[in-house]
């Protein structure tokens, strides 16, 4: 495993982030037992990960409390999230700590690592900033370390909430989207976040656009269609296989790891993952080398100008 420091914080944490969210949210959402969960999350800590991003809308607290028991709980990096609003609520701040006091709990641990204002929307930014001094008080009782941010990329493909929150200084991380379809973070947020050292930890690197059978091959289809890429990317048996000749990828997931993880700016790249064979496949691609620079040149050439694709809420869990 490779390890990093994460940002200004004095975590060193592994490169691959294990995201207990998304679709399968640690197999939960696919009807994997308990046990069957717990044992992914204990298998990510035997190959080197000592990053885990949970939340409390995720229903996995639980899982990853039982899977570090025991375990030493200063080589452990957990990071979990609190939303501040959703469709039809707006939480205030006492509900906030009450949902990082449920975290701790949940986990049975002392403290979180990085605390997060989860999924906030550009709308909800300055509410969301209203409770960061009741928040700070919490953290100087010691119940979380670092406090950080993470955007709702569906609703927010131009990242405005991100690039606020790096101008307040007063985020130590921030969780962004990041995928060779969505690069819209190099062109500035990627630069504020290395110029400010603040630890950057990148998602949707995959999601349903890659992962989907059939979704890939739609999206390249209605893109050309809208004339925002070329026509000859529809002729291809598969879709964008020309990027894996000499790239060094085995497939375009394997590729889709290997450019965030290399992407300068970025400290870790989070995977989600059901199984066991798969959480070994996402570890090894965010393990590799970087692409060529041949695919590298060729994935920012086509794929630069576009924003918000593949940005999809994840099925089953709560917007």
């Amino acid at each position: 495993m490779d390890y990093v420091k994460l940002g200004k914080t004095d975590l060193k944490v592994s490169v691959a982030c294990l995201g207990c969210g998304g679709s399968s949210a640690l197999g939960v959402t696919l009807g994997k037992s308990e046990n069957e969960s717990v044992n992914i999350v204990k298998e990510a800590l035997n190959l080197g990960v000592n990053f885990i991003d949970t939340a409390n809308i995720y229903g996995t607290e639980k899982i990853v409390g039982k899977a570090i028991t025991n375990l030493n709980r200063d080589e452990i990096v957990i990071s979990t999230k609190h939303q501040v609003t959703t469709n039809k609520k707006k939480y205030s701040l006492s509900e906030v700590i009450n949902g990082l006091n449920n975290s701790l709990k949940y986990m049975d641990i002392d403290y979180i690592d990085v605390f997060h204002l989860h999924g906030v929307s550009p709308r909800d930014f300055d509410y969301a900033m209203s409770l960061v001094p009741g928040l700070l008080k919490e953290k100087k009782k010691g119940k979380f370390r670092y406090l950080g941010i993470t955007e709702s990329a569906p609703v927010d493909p131009e990242q405005i909430t991100i690039s606020k929150a790096i101008d307040t200084d007063v985020f130590d991380v921030v969780m962004l989207a990041f995928s060779i379809m969505n690069q819209n973070a190099k062109k500035q947020i990627l630069q504020q976040t290395s110029k400010k050292n603040i630890g950057t930890m990148s998602m949707f690197v995959v999601r349903s656009l890659f992962s989907v059978p059939g979704r890939l091959k739609d999206e390249i289809t209605k893109l050309v269609n809208d004339q925002k890429l070329p026509k000859w990317l529809l002729d291809e048996t598969e879709p964008l296989e020309f990027l894996l000749k000499n790239s060094g990828a085995k497939n375009i997931i394997d590729a889709c790891y290997r450019y965030a993880r290399h992407q300068k700016g970025i400290d870790c790249v989070l995977f989600g993952t059901s199984s066991i064979e798969h959480l070994k496949n996402n570890i090894k691609s965010i393990l590799s080398p970087q692409l060529s620079l041949a695919t590298v040149k060729n994935i920012d050439q086509y794929f630069n100008h576009l924003k918000g694709v593949g940005l999809d809420f994840p099925e089953k869990i709560l917007k």
